[in-house]
């Protein structure tokens, strides 16, 4: 039995491992999130892009994965591995044990990360960008008119005639067309195999770029939970 937990910058999504199937439990804010919240009866293996949301964590003899402790899953040798988001370890341990080798991992959250993994399960990089909701963020807090408009799961096919339709064609058509473009210099450069997306946003890029497929919602809880496993195998 395990606590997975998968703390991302505007939600924590935990879930509890046990007998070879995965359960989700109810996402938590990542403001909100606290010892408290979770199961206390189990270990607890976590991922997390939040300094905060870790520290008010610490002291309970959590897990936290990082490329300096993944149970030597990925090789992590050909990057600078010290500011490697715990999320983008746990997607390529993912993606190296689920899907065909050379894979790259579309990350779409609040952030859009890739991660690409060679067939010899080396981490060979990646690329970071705004999401959906960060662009959106920005135009609101960056102008003194813009609104900050809600998510649409439809792809705008023409030009806005208003501000919300400009904005929608322009941030999703626009994040659209940048995933397109990292995916596709990606494949020239690296020879991909698998090209997946994850995370909360994934179904909207899956839609819009044939290219990617879409993965399951606990994706990266099961590369947290691979590398907790091999650790502790590791340990006994």
């Amino acid at each position: 039995m395990l606590t997975l937990l998968n703390i991302g910058n505007t939600h924590a999504q935990p879930a509890i491992w046990h007998d070879g199937y995965l359960e989700l439990l109810p996402r938590i804010p990542t403001s909100e999130l606290t010892w408290e919240r979770l199961p206390q009866e189990y270990p607890v293996a976590a991922a997390s892009v939040v300094p905060k949301a870790s520290a008010r964590l610490a002291g309970h003899g959590i897990y936290f994965l990082s490329a300096y402790d993944c149970g030597g899953l990925i090789d992590f040798s050909r990057v600078d591995p010290t500011t490697l988001g715990a999320d983008r370890v746990a997607n390529a341990i993912a993606a190296a044990e689920f899907y065909p080798l050379p894979a790259l991992v579309v990350d779409c959250g609040t952030a859009i990360t890739i991660e690409i993994v060679d067939e010899r399960r080396r981490f060979l990089g990646g690329a970071i960008a705004p999401g959906r909701r960060l662009m959106r963020r920005a135009l609101f807090e960056g102008t003194a008119q813009l609104p900050e408009i809600p998510f649409s799961q439809e792809l705008p096919e023409e030009p806005g005639r208003n501000t919300v339709e400009a904005i929608r064609f322009g941030v999703d058509r626009g994040a659209v067309g940048l995933v397109r473009e990292l995916v596709a210099a990606s494949l020239r450069s690296c020879g991909i195999v698998s090209c997946l997306a994850a995370g909360g946003d994934a179904g909207f890029f899956a839609a819009a770029l044939p290219e990617l497929k879409a993965v399951e919602s606990d994706f990266t809880l099961h590369g947290i939970r691979l590398a907790w496993e091999r650790r502790r195998g590791r340990q006994a």
